[in-house]
């Protein structure tokens, strides 16, 4: 579900810390204004949040003038996402990092193949 709402947005933006998980949508939307000073109504844009625990996280979308469809994962016991600590931080995160993040990885990969943009005159064919 979460890779389906996140599919095709240009931006990913994690808020990093701890999100109270009582908040729902007017919530999380009005924490994305109020905190962020982003646009929570962007069709473009998927919001990720964590709570405390680091065992659930949920990703916010507004879906194109209609209105927002909020997915939630729970880990099993004993499973963390491996969240950034940093409060009041919000990250803009690649697809990959979501990925990374879903399978129990931090966003940061150290050996990680860095993408790179090949211009056809840098080319020697």
């Amino acid at each position: 579900m979460l890779s389906m709402i996140t599919q095709g947005a240009e931006h990913i933006f994690l808020a990093c810390g701890a999100t109270d998980f009582r908040k729902q949508i007017e919530g999380l939307a009005a924490l994305v204004t109020l905190k962020y000073h982003l646009d929570p109504y962007s069709p473009v844009c998927v919001f990720l949040f964590c709570n405390k625990k680091r065992d659930c996280l949920k990703a916010l979308r507004f879906e194109g003038g209609n209105g927002f469809p909020l997915a939630t994962k729970k880990l099993l016991p004993d499973m963390r996402f491996q969240w950034p600590r940093t409060p009041d931080d919000i990250k803009d995160i690649t697809a990959q990092q979501v990925r990374w993040l879903l399978e129990g990885l931090s966003i940061e990969q150290k050996y990680a193949h860095k993408p790179v943009k090949i211009q056809p005159e840098d080319t020697c064919f």
